[in-house]
């Protein structure tokens, strides 16, 4: 299944608390066996998983405050008021209201407040390392500058100076550390939900976005990585040309990677980022993998993506140096949109699991990658990704012409469309099945997690309350049965 975790029950936002517990023996008991979500990096103010931050750092804001009360670190009566989900999430809402919980965590513990977890908190800084302490002073000097671009700074910190960093180290001690804190409680958490799953035999696919964004610790601390100019802005951009989602193509903004510098330092970059990921998750999806053999590059000065032009990518080379380090990678290559002979090969090369979705299999091609007669099995079937229609929505929107191709494949019945394409994916010769949790539930397009191209009214989706029933379950474990995708309870998952 795929689903997000801040669209989990839950206060507000969806969280790593009992909620995502509960979750998880939902899927065990329903014979899943992977639980896939997006990037669990910090966002901004727009809620985008995909912007994140940090391209290391978790994200504060799924943190769950019921445990924190467990921790002896809030009071219970500090929640009142919250109780409820919302339909939503409205991320300026959740921030300001998480800020207020987690400064108030803080300031407890700095009082004296759960000295039990003092020693864990050394631990994890000590192991995070370099990273962690270039975070917390990013987070702390945005929210410093009333949460502004790092661009925008004072040049001698904007350049990261060694002066001006030490003097607004030393100014904002009291802040990283709260930034450091609050890592922490995430990694806490994350990790015995992380364990929990791993408990019921459920493994959890995390998400590697192969860009990072602009207003990010990452290009921050690592500007020579990054094409910018003096001043730190982008003279180029990543997007993709038009396609199937975009008829001006998408323009993503985000800047473009250095890769003969990366090479030169042996992708010592690219290695730490698969390190985190991995103490994280079980599996990987990288997101655009077709960017890694070329990538689509757009002057900054374009407002679309319609002109630009391919440049090659890091090749396997970039694999390969990070497998001499981290050992195989377990990763799902992400390869749709205009992909190429050489763009396969690499993944095959690489020995990679490609994606298949089933929304995009219906144009009449009888040589239709997508269609489930062409699935090799080194590949993973999706109904729909988190940036597709739901199924309903798919089929409502379908014409006359496209309904007849979907027929010539099943015979689907209005009422249980979602159903019959759960079945044929869970059917398909594909090592791997997976389906968005709307798509189990039915939902319409109002459950739609993002629509890409546009900057609204994205990420916001939440399970309704009380979605997760026994019917539900029965009907999905027994499907699962019948396609014989079950495994025992408990066990491994196969491994890609």
């Amino acid at each position: 299944m795929l689903l997000h975790v801040s669209s989990l029950p839950g206060p507000q936002i969806g969280d790593l608390g009992d909620a995502a517990h509960r979750w998880v023996d939902w899927l065990a008991d329903a014979g899943q066996s992977m639980w896939q979500i997006l990037p669990l990096v910090p966002v901004n103010e727009g809620g985008s998983p995909y912007n994140g931050l940090s391209a290391l750092a978790g994200n504060p804001l799924l943190v769950s405050p019921a445990r924190l009360v467990d921790d002896g670190l809030l009071d219970a009566s500090e929640l009142r008021g919250a109780e409820g989900s919302r339909p939503e999430v409205d991320f300026a809402r959740v921030m300001a209201w998480k800020d207020h919980l987690l400064h108030r965590a803080f300031t407890r513990f700095r009082s004296g407040a759960a000295p039990e977890i003092r020693t864990a908190l050394q631990v994890f800084r000590a192991r995070s390392g370099g990273w962690i302490e270039e975070y917390a002073l990013f987070r702390a000097l945005r929210d410093a500058h009333g949460g502004a671009s790092w661009t925008t700074w004072e040049r001698p910190i904007r350049l990261r100076e060694s002066a001006a960093v030490q003097v607004w180290r030393e100014r904002l001690s009291e802040q990283v550390e709260e930034h450091v804190f609050r890592e922490f409680l995430f990694e806490r958490q994350w990790a015995a939900l992380h364990e929990h799953a791993r408990t019921r035999g459920v493994r959890i696919v995390g998400d590697i976005p192969i860009f990072v964004a602009h207003d990010s610790a990452d290009v921050w601390a690592n500007r020579e990585l990054f094409y910018l100019d003096e001043e730190g802005q982008p003279t180029v951009v990543a997007g993709v040309p038009p396609d199937y989602f975009s008829k001006t193509g998408q323009r993503w903004g985000n800047p473009l990677y250095r890769w003969d510098v990366m090479q030169e330092r042996g992708y010592r970059w690219w290695t730490e980022r698969f390190r985190r990921i991995f103490e994280q998750v079980d599996i990987a999806r990288i997101d655009h993998f077709r960017g890694f053999e070329a990538y689509w590059e757009i002057s900054a000065e374009e407002e679309t993506a319609m002109n630009g032009c391919w440049v090659s990518g890091p090749g396997a080379a970039l694999f390969h140096a990070v497998e001499r380090e981290l050992g195989p990678l377990p990763l799902i290559a992400e390869d749709l949109g205009l992909i190429t002979a050489e763009v396969d090969e690499l993944r095959d090369d690489l020995g990679l699991p490609g994606m298949r979705v089933l929304q995009f299999a219906f144009d009449g091609d009888p040589s239709n990658p997508h269609l489930p007669a062409n699935y090799p099995r080194n590949s993973v079937c999706y109904t729909g990704t988190h940036d597709n229609a739901t199924v309903l929505g798919w089929w409502r929107d379908l014409d006359l012409a496209e309904r007849e191709q979907v027929r010539r494949l099943i015979d689907p019945r209005e009422a249980e469309v979602h159903w019959d394409l759960i079945r044929v994916a869970f059917q398909s010769t594909a090592d791997w099945a997976l389906a968005p949790l709307q798509d189990v539930l039915g939902l319409g397009d109002k459950a739609r997690m993002n629509t890409p191209g546009t900057a609204e009214g994205n990420w916001a989706w939440r399970m309704p309350e009380n979605a997760l029933t026994d019917d539900v379950q029965t009907r999905l474990l027994e499907i699962t049965r019948s396609s014989s995708r079950l495994r025992a309870c408990g066990s491994t998952p196969p491994h890609p």
